[in-house]
């Protein structure tokens, strides 16, 4: 059993793959995998971040980027880096957290690879709260956001309180949410028929999932929500792993069964509905993170942190493969997940029909 220790004030316990770090009376346990992984993906994204900030049509050092981020840049380098580039990273990098976080508590709570906000209707109906806005009211885009959270937390009500019988059950509850899925997806389309020329053009690129031209209004209600509902997430990840082993063995764990899926199921619905209102609805990222992240801790554990470091890099990857590709045609970022997503999507279906028959 190897043992490492600093100054006697801290200790790491390395047993196989497992890291238990003590410092006084705190105890901390750590996969390693994870631990490993996590790392590694943070890397990826902090090199993303690097070349998001430094390349394009106004080429930058990382010394000009970082004088500019300190405030001591030069006007244009101060605007393309403060004004351009860095809010719009930013909105992605949360965004994609705040979303992977969201699909990791639902694919745990209802032990399903399809549990996911942009699957069972959050999105969509965090979309018709936004479009209602826009085509009837013809709001500002803080109305717009303020419409989107709103349909969000609507569409979720009501999926909660249909799927409730004796407890909210995972099969029951991804059936009524594709079900108001497709309402809300209805919906969206009917009040897009009804539009002027000019509001249906604006729901519709909306609706496609965008970080163009996203400001540091969006950074700020993005990062708010995220430091906010993360932190409440992670205080009941263990409550979360407690519950895949089922109802019965959760609450002979002393789990507060009910309680604990309520929470989780608010602090979801609110990081998808504000991701949703900060970048509109982005497909895909919100199913696949978390399975990418199990797939690479090879953890039975919804990896929270894991989850929000993968979902960062995949929308801000995403962002910058659109921006480089097609330079000058500025394509929303929902484009590459849509593409990216739906073949990911008929990979996992494929997979799991073979591998068991039936959706997990």
């Amino acid at each position: 059993m190897p043992q490492a220790k600093a100054g006697g004030a801290v200790s790491a316990v390395v047993t196989g793959r497992v890291v238990r770090i003590r410092r006084g009376l705190l105890s901390v346990r750590v996969d390693g995998r994870a631990l490993t992984v996590g790392l590694g993906v943070a890397v990826a994204l902090v090199v993303v971040m690097g070349i998001t900030l430094t390349t394009g049509e106004y080429e930058l050092s990382v010394t000009d980027v970082l004088k500019a981020i300190a405030g001591q840049g030069e006007g244009g380098a101060d605007f393309v880096v403060n004004t351009l580039r860095l809010p719009r990273l930013l909105t992605a990098l949360l965004v994609g957290a705040a979303l992977a976080v969201s699909g990791a508590i639902l694919q745990s709570l209802t032990g399903n690879s399809l549990g996911s906000p942009d699957v069972i209707g959050f999105n969509n109906g965090a979309a018709t709260g936004a479009l209602l806005v826009i085509i009837v009211t013809g709001g500002s885009m803080v109305q717009v956001a303020t419409g989107a959270l709103i349909g969000g937390i609507v569409s979720a009500v009501l999926i909660y309180l249909l799927a409730f019988t004796r407890g909210v059950q995972g099969f029951r509850f991804v059936l009524i949410g594709i079900g108001i899925n497709a309402l809300a997806l209805s919906v969206n389309s009917y009040l897009i028929t009804r539009a002027s020329l000019y509001d249906a053009l604006t729901a519709q690129s909306w609706l496609v999932g965008s970080v163009n031209s996203r400001g540091w209004e969006h950074v700020t209600a993005a990062a708010l929500a995220v430091a906010v509902l993360l932190p409440l997430a992670l205080y009941h990840a263990r409550p979360l792993a407690m519950l895949e082993l089922g109802d019965a063995s959760a609450k002979a764990l002393g789990v507060g069964v009910e309680r604990s899926k309520a929470v989780l199921i608010v602090v979801s619905v609110l990081l998808a509905a504000i991701a949703t209102a900060a970048a509109g609805p982005i497909w895909f990222v919100a199913l696949a993170a978390p399975q990418l992240a199990r797939r690479l801790t090879r953890s039975p554990a919804p990896g929270l942190v894991t989850s929000a470091l993968v979902g960062a890099l995949l929308l801000t990857a995403g962002d910058l493969l659109i921006q480089r590709v097609f330079p000058t045609a500025q394509l929303p970022v929902g484009t590459a997940t849509g593409c990216l997503g739906g073949l990911y999507l008929i990979w996992l279906l494929a997979s799991e029909w073979r591998g068991k028959g039936r959706y997990t």
